[in-house]
């Protein structure tokens, strides 16, 4: 054991308690706990896959501060951010993906023909409302109104932000589609609000049915405009939206672009406690009472909820972060691909796509053993990505590019991950003691629970026997009454529950009872003190009179009842004869511990260990 880890514990022991235990006594204490991780290991504790999995996580979870680049992430946050800070006003034509990757190629291409029409004069309005798949704004000439930061993919939103008013982007590919953007207007951003909403649905071009609705809902405005503490009620009986109905109208905090684009308008032309007159969206008429209202968060408390976004690998700022790492990384370990290598199995894969063939070719084989991956002076064969790839079949020669691509980048970055977590395990004391001190603790409690916990726990026979040896230890200083309490809805069921009891065995009372009067009557088996329950206190210790503590219940009593002035059986002191017990195999384990694993300690270092 190392003299700092040694310190590192002595020291933190010693901050946990009120006064400094001597290092004479911690160094016995310590060298017990080194004997029971040492006979954890001799167990094969730490060899099992479910504690081999624990540890692994624990690991990378206690290096993902020191992984983490806050300079770069900073940086992120703060384009996001400022971002957040204004609203832009944006039009789109959209063609959904499919899974079909021939399809997808062919829509590239359509969509690079209709940005050549718009460039060349087309009018951008047609052509939504010709092409574009987007239904929710396609009918509007593309256009979707404002947008804020964070709702829509990252490449959609840079885009969005990116390209000036009436201008046309380039072609933008999303996680969801292909997308040409028309730039808009800006606006400093209005945060959210909080609002509750009555509608009367109307939706396709029905004329009656709209009439009906219009009237339904001037009638509901005539009567809150009179009383708008009415609103809730009226919500929850007369709206059509019967998800928010049934919490009065009221609909979870929303900002710009999360609703319809003629809600949005009158939510936000709103001022706080004040209610809209009734107005007309794609699905009916509506009322809206604006409840309250909030700016946009400040760039701290963005944070939290950015960092979840793109630590999350749907996020396509996810590989932004991994390929920044993957760089960092690689110019700290000296690390490099064979760009050699990738380019072969690129030009492979872009004619025969991902099969069986490749695996084949790739597995264990001369070209499988290739050196891939070089990081510092280790080589990492091509088989070794292979395998992670694990059989992933693709017969679209583009697709398998961007499967294989994608696969090498983050096997490339998780190569350089574990390599980096080494490095801190050997040259970064506060990462090393945290992690030895997890697993060491985490193998004392394993080896604790076998060998001494669950062993004296479920020795019924041995807890019987220690008890009998050992009576003298387990004395009360006052009675304790023992029996079965039982409580009932009236007395007539008392009575029947008695006739009951009177011809069935004790052993086996309490489940027939509950059974036969379910609902009725209340029985559990007690050993309370005297004054520790006053039902008790009164029927066996003529305590005060009292009342059933079941609600709307009537009547109580106990089947054999006793007063016992010391504990019969080690039942009626389990907890404190387990304990005991316990203590027992720990007196043994330990002085089996200090026969098997003889302990030396370096008097010179230990002089030296700072008190």
């Amino acid at each position: 054991v190392p003299k700092s880890e040694f310190e590192y514990l002595y020291g933190k022991n010693s901050q946990q308690q009120l006064s400094q235990q001597p290092l004479d006594e911690y160094v016995e204490m310590f060298k017990l706990y080194k004997m029971k991780v040492e006979d954890a290991k001799a167990e094969g504790i730490d060899t099992t896959a479910a504690f081999r999995k624990e540890m692994e996580q624990y690991r990378h979870d206690l290096a993902a501060p020191y992984l983490a680049d806050s300079v770069f992430l900073e940086k992120l946050l703060k384009e996001t951010y400022d971002r957040a800070t204004q609203e832009v006003e944006v039009s789109h034509i959209m063609l959904f993906k499919s899974q079909n990757p021939a399809e997808n190629a062919a829509k590239r291409q359509r969509i690079d023909s209709v940005r050549d029409a718009l460039l060349s004069g087309a009018d951008f309005t047609e052509l939504a409302a010709g092409i574009s798949e987007d239904r929710g704004s396609n009918q509007r000439g593309g256009w979707m109104g404002y947008i804020s930061a964070q709702q829509y993919p990252y490449s959609f939103e840079v885009a969005a932000y990116a390209t000036p008013e009436g201008e046309i982007s380039g072609v933008v590919e999303s996680p969801v589609g292909y997308h040409v953007l028309k730039g808009g207007k800006r606006r400093p951003a209005r945060g959210k609000i909080q609002a509750a909403h009555i509608l009367k649905m109307a939706q396709g071009n029905d004329s009656a049915t709209d009439s009906k609705a219009h009237h339904e809902i001037d009638s509901i405005y005539n009567i809150v405009k009179a009383n708008p503490s009415a609103f809730s009620e009226l919500a929850t009986r007369l709206s059509d939206d019967r998800g928010s109905a049934r919490q009065g109208g009221m609909l979870p905090w929303f900002g710009t672009g999360e609703m319809v684009a003629e809600f949005d308008s009158v939510a936000f032309s709103l001022t706080d406690n004040s209610i809209s007159e009734p107005f007309r969206t794609a699905f009916g008429w509506h009322i809206i009472n604006r409840i309250a209202s909030r700016p946009i968060p400040s760039m701290e408390q963005m944070k939290p909820e950015f960092l979840a976004r793109v630590t999350n690998p749907q996020d396509e700022r996810y590989s932004l972060v991994r390929d920044n790492q993957t760089s960092r990384l690689a110019a700290k370990h000296k690390a490099k691909l064979n760009d050699k290598v990738v380019e072969s199995i690129e030009r492979y894969i872009s004619t025969n796509a991902l099969d069986s063939a490749f695996y084949a070719a790739y597995g264990n084989t001369s070209d499988g053993n290739l050196t891939l991956i070089t990081i510092g002076g280790n080589k990492i064969p091509v088989s070794a990505l292979v395998y992670e790839m694990k059989n992933i079949r693709q017969a679209n020669p583009e697709a398998a590019l961007k499967i294989f691509d994608n696969s090498l980048a983050s096997f490339y970055n998780t190569s350089l991950v574990e390599v980096e977590i080494d490095r801190l395990e050997r040259e970064e004391p506060d990462y090393r003691n945290l992690l030895h001190e997890y697993i060491d603790g985490s193998l004392l409690y394993e080896v604790s629970v076998k060998k001494i916990w669950d062993k004296a726990a479920k020795d019924t026979e041995g807890l019987k026997d220690y008890f009998e040896s050992h009576r003298d230890n387990y004395k009360w200083s006052v009675p304790h009454a023992k029996g079965y309490l039982v409580q009932t809805l009236n007395d007539s069921i008392a009575d029947e529950v008695r006739k009951l009891a009177a011809v069935t065995g004790r052993d086996s009372i309490v489940n027939p009872i509950r059974k036969s009067f379910k609902g009725t009557v209340s029985i559990e088996k007690v050993l309370v003190e005297k004054g520790g329950n006053a039902m008790v206190d009164n029927l066996v210790f003529d305590g005060a009179p009292t009342k059933p503590v079941k609600k709307n219940f009537e009547s109580f009593f106990m089947i054999d009842p006793r007063i016992l002035t010391e504990p019969e059986e080690y039942t009626d002191v389990r907890g404190l004869v387990t304990n005991d017990y316990q203590n027992e195999f720990q007196s043994q384990w330990e002085d089996e511990l200090r026969k098997k694993y003889p302990v030396k300690v370096n008097q010179k270092v230990l002089k030296s260990v700072k008190k």
